[in-house]
């Protein structure tokens, strides 16, 4: 799978889930306040247990809260990071981090030590190297698992695999954190983490009231014009900050998270704002403009794209589209499409200093 598809005010936000995740409650009144004992948020977890969490193939029981877990999904760390626990192996997808941990998300790691990094090599799962981690859950939330691969984890650990309603790697970031939430004990900490991720784009949502009635869509040019369906966290996101998506898209997409385009419905990607994560700004606009099918679009001559490096931190955290890296995405896409549907052909769409 290439990698732009899988194969993505803010200060106060973050201190304060970092504040609640690393610190027990205060419990008691007055002078007789006193610090709530450390095992007394183990003993809340172990209470949710069994658990039982349904999927594509079927429902998954966990009968205690996880040690050791490995996540096969390819932006599921994340979640499990935002909940306060740190996995012993995660699947890299893109960047390259340390543990397969973005920017975005690294503080989460506290003193504690990376995660072994497997790779997504495209035949799925490393089965043999994620035994050799002896996890207690495999999760497998935004992931394209086959049935077989599913088995075959199985054998050694619970696994929950991707949701059956949506599309692989479709799971909208709100569910992909709840499910989560609820395979390791921590449901009322991910409906918080959702929270505060809402709450920041419901802020820019506020700050923008020029997005309602806009239209937008994603798109990247690989092997020609490869347009993100509604499914993708990206349009997602889109639709999160108040845009609509083309109205026949995934009639075109199909049950895909994406697809190439033909020559003919370039029309898809004549919106009001059109993201584009491309490898290089400069060379692939210049290469898009030249191709005679999209340079006379309205969204080109009327200056309403918006170009994301999708090599970089913030393409990278575009293509994750987690409640992690979402925080960081919002901070510079925003203006980018502020800029892109102000109704002024001379606005420059700028790039974010980092």
């Amino acid at each position: 799978m290439f990698r732009s598809h899988r194969a993505p005010r803010l200060a106060a936000s973050l201190a304060s889930a970092a504040l609640l995740l690393a610190t027990a409650t205060a419990c008691g009144g007055g002078d007789d306040d006193t610090a709530a004992d450390p095992s007394d948020d183990s003993a809340k977890a172990g209470a949710a247990f069994p658990v039982s969490v349904a999927h594509k193939y079927g429902s998954t029981t966990i009968k205690s809260e996880p040690k050791r877990i490995v996540t096969v999904g390819l932006t599921d760390q994340d979640s499990v990071l935002a909940l306060g626990t740190v996995p012993v192996g995660t699947t890299e997808w893109l960047g390259g981090y340390k543990g397969a941990v973005g920017p975005w998300a690294a503080d989460k790691l506290g003193g504690a030590e990376a995660p072994t990094v497997l790779k997504d090599t495209g035949t799925g799962p490393q089965v043999e190297k994620i035994a050799a981690l002896k996890p207690d859950l495999i999760l497998a939330v935004y992931s394209g698992l086959t049935k077989e691969q599913y088995e075959s984890l199985s054998k050694f650990a619970p696994v929950v695999a991707q949701p059956k309603k949506y599309n692989d790697y479709g799971v909208p970031w709100q569910e992909q954190t709840e499910t989560i939430g609820k395979a390791l004990g921590k449901s009322e900490e991910a409906a918080k983490v959702v929270e505060e991720t809402e709450e920041e784009i419901a802020a820019a949502v506020e700050e923008h009231p020029e997005f309602k009635g806009k239209s937008a869509v994603m798109a990247t040019p690989y092997e020609g014009m490869f347009v993100f369906g509604s499914q993708d966290p990206r349009s997602h996101l889109l639709t999160d900050l108040g845009f609509s998506l083309p109205a026949d898209l995934d009639k075109v997409i199909g049950d895909q998270f994406g697809a190439n385009i033909s020559k003919e419905r370039v029309d898809l990607l004549d919106q009001d704002a059109l993201v584009w994560q491309v490898g290089d700004v400069v060379k692939d606009a210049a290469k898009l403009h030249k191709d005679a099918s999209y340079k006379d679009l309205g969204v080109v001559k009327e200056g309403r794209e918006v170009y994301v490096n999708e090599t970089g931190d913030y393409g990278n955290a575009l293509s994750m589209g987690t409640v992690l890296s979402l925080r960081y995405v919002v901070e510079r896409l925003v203006p980018q499409l502020s800029a892109a549907v102000d109704g002024k052909t001379d606005t420059k769409v700028e790039q974010p200093a980092s």
